[in-house]
């Protein structure tokens, strides 16, 4: 019998546990280990932060429902991986041995890269429910007394769709609640133009959301390096294209939320010879690590190039649809190997984003990621809103019952007329 630990207990861990189980039968032991007791589904984070969603609707406990499929669930991080003697040591003490080790921890939030940004700073955040929570709690304070808000994104930032969902839904609500007139949006962001996304743009992705910005009269500054995030305004730098400075703008905000830079998690970022200098994890064209064959990775924590050289460095994001394709080659090759067999199976990395605007939405396919591209649009509607909200319903539905169907593949990618996404696989 082999022992698979998933590192991870997000959407890429989850998914990974419960397909594991399904393709190994109960024959193998698969072990989940997570930082605390419950599963959240972070895309729904932008909601929870204006009070759409409440934390309680977007999270559950994830070892109650991984109990029923016969997976373990240890509720504590990790500490440290002796990837040479095949173990983990978690917070508490406990070594945990694997034959097979799988890495979905998601990110390191580096908001110490940008003076006083971050919560308990400066700026409210969206990257984890319980920060959207803490949100919504300054959001109700900030509604009674509204004033300039700045949306953005740090240098270096790789998950763009919160910060454009958020401008546009905080548009939506305010509008809701009859303040908007006293509340003037920025949106500041590393990006060359808006729509750019870390993707180097997707289709006409520039002119939609130029043009929904305009109408929602949220104003941008692109190029744009944030130096410091203080009390009552936030400061950025502005390049051209060369990279040298053009302009600085130290903009009021009563209210401000910025995206952090990624890294990776400390545990996995200590392994020598494992993640790159930002703490990535470095993996083949089959998910696994080139120096340790029995540690694969899926999901943000992975290692992938930016698109393109930015003048202010932008990285390039992991969508859901990207995470699943992992999961699967990785599920698919653990199998391939405890039957005997190589592991040949590789992820087609495509870009599929459905980014909520409040009262319509943008939806996104970039195929494959990185350019060129056999198939690349953008299209803005109503229908994305509500795919968005049919995604958030059935991904948890299949967190609570172990579903293993593929949900981009058998909903998301159906309600955008689109049966199957396949690309030449990477080099």
């Amino acid at each position: 019998m082999a022992g698979i630990i998933v590192l991870g207990a997000g959407i890429g861990g989850m998914t990974a546990a419960y397909e594991l189980r399904a393709a190994l039968g109960s024959e193998h032991a698969v072990t989940v280990v997570g930082e605390g007791p419950r599963f959240s589904f972070t895309p729904s984070n932008p909601w929870v932060a204006v009070g759409w969603r409440r934390g309680d609707d977007v999270v559950l406990e994830a070892g109650r429902y991984l109990a029923r499929k016969g997976i373990e669930f240890v509720q504590e991080p990790a500490i440290g991986i002796h990837a040479m003697e095949n173990t983990l040591l978690t917070r508490s003490g406990k070594q945990l041995s694997y034959d097979y080790l799988v890495i979905a921890t998601g990110p390191k939030l580096a908001f110490e890269e940008v003076a006083g940004m971050g919560p308990g700073r400066h700026s409210h955040s969206i990257c984890t429910t319980a920060h959207a929570e803490e949100t919504w709690k300054a959001y109700q304070e900030f509604v009674r007394n509204p004033g300039p808000v700045v949306v953005g994104a740090a240098p270096g930032t790789s998950c763009f769709g919160p910060a454009y969902e958020f401008a546009a839904i905080l548009d939506t609500d305010l509008r809701r609640r009859k303040v908007r007139d006293r509340v003037p949006i920025t949106y500041v962001t590393p990006e060359p133009y808006v729509g750019h996304m870390g993707l180097g743009g997707v289709g006409d992705s520039r002119g939609l959301i130029e043009s929904e910005f305009r109408q929602r009269h949220i104003r941008w500054i692109c190029n744009a390096r944030i130096v410091e995030v203080r009390d009552g305004d936030v400061v950025a730098q502005e390049l051209d294209a060369r990279g040298q400075p053009v302009q600085e703008h130290r903009m009021l905000a009563a209210f401000k939320m910025v995206m952090p830079a990624f890294k990776g998690v400390d545990a996995v970022a200590a392994v020598e010879g494992l993640c790159n200098p930002r703490g990535f994890v470095l993996i083949d064209r089959h998910q696994r690590s080139p120096k340790y064959p029995n540690i694969f990775s899926a999901g943000v924590c992975v290692a992938i190039p930016p698109v393109e050289a930015t003048p202010v460095p932008t990285g390039a994001p992991k969508t859901g649809y990207m995470i699943e394709s992992m999961v699967g080659a990785i599920v698919r090759n653990i199998a391939a190997e405890l039957a005997g067999r190589p592991a040949v199976e590789v992820a087609t990395w495509n870009a599929v984003c459905l980014a909520d605007m409040g009262d319509t939405g943008a939806a996104f396919v970039a195929l494959p990621q990185i350019p060129p591209r056999n198939v690349t649009w953008t299209k803005v509607g109503k229908w994305v809103h509500l795919a968005k909200v049919a995604y958030e319903k059935y991904f948890l539905n299949k967190m609570k019952t172990g579903n293993t169907d593929p949900i981009y593949e058998k909903y998301v990618l159906k309600a955008l007329g689109i049966e199957r996404l396949q690309s030449v696989p990477r080099a």
